[in-house]
């Protein structure tokens, strides 16, 4: 087992992992932004009180602020919350107003807001799409090598040398595919189906609950069926197949999320799961002592997971504002400015009391003053 981090380690790493997936999150609203002309009077990163910065010439105030958990673009126009059109807005000068945020059509508003997450999850598909380039594509059939103990497809007579076609009606063609479809749900019910000797059979059985635990002793709850992969073989591919797998394990990384999630919320899973920003630097210092390739992965998956909780329905994240745009499309007028006020208000509430909540989930689990 590995020493874990120190202290100064953790807050290192921490900083090197949310810092660049910050800034390429507001570049991606800025740089959409700028393309269709709307001005950006301030790119932070970091919230509260500015420590330094600068302005460029297009009058862009850059600047490092005080609490470093986020960051944030301001656009020209973003008077309030709901960055809904205000009397102060409709007495600027129709120059000045053409360069604001409200000026600008629902699409173009829409693909500004987008632009953030789609820009983190593009960062984790160049990631992975790197190292696919460089490593080549791991396969392996899907097919039965062995059994671990106490497993339960053998147990439900599953043999050696099975082929497996389907998990719960579902075709799978590698064995990775029987994986993703078992590691997230833990004591839920599966059907798998087989070829043995050219005849298909099916066998229905419990996924069982399994604690793994890394070599710095974090416990993860994962679903496991006690079968092992016969050996697999490193694939070569070139660049346009690898972003295609970078862009196919991105989504399947965003599924486990969301089904992760899900489970919580429906006491399937312990809210203890949740991680707060503590949890984040434990593991980012752990990753970065564990090596360049370990702490690359990690920052993917942070990325993908960044890019997640933004496009939550929430009020104050980009995908509450997404949601207001998809009702504005729908109802051909947007709702009320208070509304959206009162809403964004409201999330912010939500977002704060959330992050005061897994930062004491994560001083809990974490026994950190221990």
């Amino acid at each position: 087992m590995f020493e874990n981090p120190s202290i100064l380690t953790a807050i290192i790493g921490f900083l090197l992992v949310l810092a660049p997936l910050v800034v390429v999150h507001e570049l991606g609203h800025y740089f959409v932004g700028r393309w269709f002309g709307v001005k950006a009077e301030a790119f932070s990163v970091g919230f509260g009180k500015e420590i330094t910065g600068f302005t460029d010439r297009r009058g862009t105030r850059w600047k490092l602020s005080a609490l470093p958990l986020g960051g944030y673009v301001q656009f020209a126009g973003d008077m309030n919350p709901a960055s809904q059109p205000s009397e102060e807005w409709l007495e600027l000068p129709e120059e000045e107003r053409n360069r604001t945020f409200q000026s600008k059509s629902l699409g173009a508003r829409a693909l500004i807001v987008a632009a953030g997450p789609v820009t983190n999850l593009l960062v984790a598909i160049l990631i992975i799409a790197g190292f696919t380039l460089a490593f080549g594509k791991l396969v392996a059939d899907p097919v039965v090598g062995g059994f671990v103990e106490d497993s339960p497809a053998l147990a439900a007579g599953m043999e050696p040398g099975d082929r497996i076609i389907r998990v719960d009606g579902s075709p799978v063609e590698t064995f990775d595919e029987v994986r993703d479809s078992v590691l997230p749900y833990p004591g839920e019910p599966l059907t798998v189906a087989v070829l043995r000797d050219g005849q298909e059979r099916e066998f229905t059985f419990d996924i069982a609950s399994h604690i793994e635990r890394d070599r710095f002793g974090n416990e993860f709850r994962l679903g496991r069926i006690g079968v092992m992969a016969t050996e697999g073989r490193a694939v070569p591919v070139g660049p346009f197949e690898a972003v295609w797998e970078g862009t196919k394990t991105t989504g399947q990384l965003l599924h486990l999320t969301t089904v992760g999630l899900w489970q919580i919320i429906t006491g399937r899973r312990p809210v203890s799961e949740l991680g707060g920003p503590i949890k984040i630097a434990k593991y980012s210092g752990e990753q970065l002592i564990s090596g360049w390739y370990a702490f690359i992965s990690f920052i993917a998956m942070i990325s993908i997971n960044l890019a997640f909780i933004n496009l939550l329905p929430i009020p104050a994240l980009d995908g509450g504002h997404l949601a207001f745009y998809a009702a504005e499309a729908v109802r051909r007028k947007p709702i009320s400015a208070k509304g959206q006020e009162w809403a964004f208000r409201t999330g912010m509430a939500l977002v704060l009391t959330l992050m005061v909540f897994v930062t004491i989930l994560d001083i809990s689990s974490l026994n950190i003053f221990s």
